[in-house]
């Protein structure tokens, strides 16, 4: 579906009569016009098709080059900062790159406040730039005279000639993005797309891109993505302020509501965890060849979570923030990962993965309640399965295990024609082909049977024999 009425935003350019063809008058005009690209419907696992924005591609290293040179450049037409004036701002890391950029084109200092759980190498980052960082602890409230959000204003109020950026509050934020990012992506797609999804935290973002394309392209739906720990997605849907629990994933959620959200531009959330979050992220560099870092791997799986909710196949466009090489001693970091339980092992797989690996044939017998007992026996000996899902024709409602058969059968409580609706149980769990196996192991502890789907549909039975397989087959 095209849009209408639409009008490019605004560039950045600083154009030069002697510039050679096809150069830059600097590294701020590189900002922007980052690719769009397809994964792989097999990496994905559902019917609509997923677009990722690399916005990693980016000259700093994430879509915070936009907000960091823009909001310095209004505070310098505004007159809010003055020639060789110091930059003072609490950044996750990214935002302070953009920043940084500007100050070292412009001749400004920097001072940036970081909490204790970024990576270190976004901390090395910025003081490659030559900023000064300073270290906050993360598991105080933001009201806390320790928290970065205090530390920073702090340092503004002391330090003459100084700016505080504060891109939470600041809506030069969200102007960036309703100014550049969104007109970009509909110049690159002409609109073409139905959902737009984007990992939230300062609002900015999600709140910029949303107003400009409910104004210009009214048919695409607006979906946040939040972590589990933060509140925002909570208080979207409530309006309850709640208190905020620790979570590892960075440069997504917020344990406060910044003013440069508008909820009533977006239409939907998805909440996701750390450790689905960072495995996915995984999987899209050494499948997808796509170097991303946690809060993008956030927003993959958030959009193959919304997908299967999808009554049909859509275009879902999810813009990723940053780039892996900032989480090189994290998410990337075997080690590292083990030691903080994300992962167990080698065997580091999807359960449809998994079922390609060993050569499994794909195949689910199912009964449905107008059948009896003699036909479930007839399907366990013709195909070996242990387990027989029962349907009413729609949805699964429960599995018949032989082991529950054999004694009401031999005691003679239970007959060959009995229906089957007497004996089925709750013992089973459907898992989609992407989820990791993990979530199977968890299944097989609790002594229930794992009925594997694809776009909602069962495809195959796992049993711990197919994971002992696999494990085989790796020697």
């Amino acid at each position: 579906m095209r849009c209408r009425g639409r009008e490019d935003g605004p560039t950045m350019n600083i154009k030069s009569s002697m510039m050679m063809k096809g150069s830059k008058a600097n590294i701020l005009e590189a900002i922007g016009e980052t690719p769009i690209v397809r994964l792989s419907p097999s990496f994905t696992g559902v019917e609509s098709d997923i677009y990722v924005k690399l916005e990693y591609l980016n000259p700093g290293g994430s879509t915070k080059d936009r907000i960091g040179v823009y909001m310095i450049d209004q505070a310098v037409k505004n007159s809010k900062l003055p020639p060789g004036g110091t930059i003072i701002e609490g950044t996750s890391g990214n935002t302070g790159v953009g920043i940084a950029m500007y100050a070292a084109l412009h001749g400004y200092k920097c001072i940036f406040v970081i909490n204790d759980k970024q990576s270190k190498e976004k901390i090395d980052n910025l003081k490659a730039y030559g900023a000064k960082v300073v270290i906050c602890p993360t598991d105080v409230a933001p009201e806390d005279p320790r928290s970065y959000y205090s530390v920073s204003k702090k340092l503004a109020q002391t330090i003459p000639h100084s700016y505080y950026v504060n891109q939470y509050d600041n809506l030069w934020n969200r102007e960036t993005h309703y100014k550049f990012t969104a007109p970009e992506i509909h110049r690159q797609t002409d609109g073409e797309f139905d959902i737009f999804m984007a990992a939230v935290g300062t609002g900015g973002t999600i709140s910029g891109c949303a107003t400009y394309f409910k104004e210009h392209c009214p048919h695409i739906k607006i979906v946040g993505v939040d972590c589990v720990g933060s509140i925002v997605a909570h208080y979207w849907k409530t309006g309850e302020m709640t208190e905020a629990h620790s979570y590892v994933l960075e440069g997504i959620g917020e344990d406060f509501i910044p003013k440069n959200y508008d909820f009533e531009k977006i239409d939907d959330f998805e909440v996701v965890g750390d450790k689905e979050s960072f495995l996915i992220t995984r999987r899209l560099l050494s499948e997808q060849a796509i170097y991303c870092g946690g809060s993008a791997g956030a927003g993959v799986l958030a959009a193959i979570h919304h997908a299967r909710k999808l009554k049909s196949p859509k275009k879902i466009l999810v813009l990723l923030h940053d780039s892996g090489d900032r989480y090189r001693s994290k998410i990337f970091n075997d080690d590292w990962m083990s030691e903080n339980n994300y992962f167990e092992g080698k065997l580091q797989c999807s359960l449809g993965e998994i079922i390609q690996k060993i050569g499994k044939e794909k195949l689910v017998a199912i009964v449905e309640t107008s059948h009896n007992i003699s036909h479930v026996l007839d399907l366990m000996e013709k195909t070996g399965l242990g387990a027989i899902p029962v349907s009413d024709g729609k949805d699964i409602l429960g599995v018949i295990k032989s082991e529950r058969l054999t004694s009401p059968l031999f005691e003679q409580t239970l007959n060959l024609e009995d229906n089957v609706s007497t004996i089925y149980s709750q013992d089973f769990v459907q898992l989609d082909v992407s989820d990791p196996v993990e979530k199977a192991l968890e299944a097989f502890k609790k002594q229930k049977v794992v009925i594997v789907c694809s776009n909602g549909r069962p495809i195959d039975i796992l049993s711990e024999k197919d994971v002992l397989k696999l494990m085989r087959s790796l020697g």
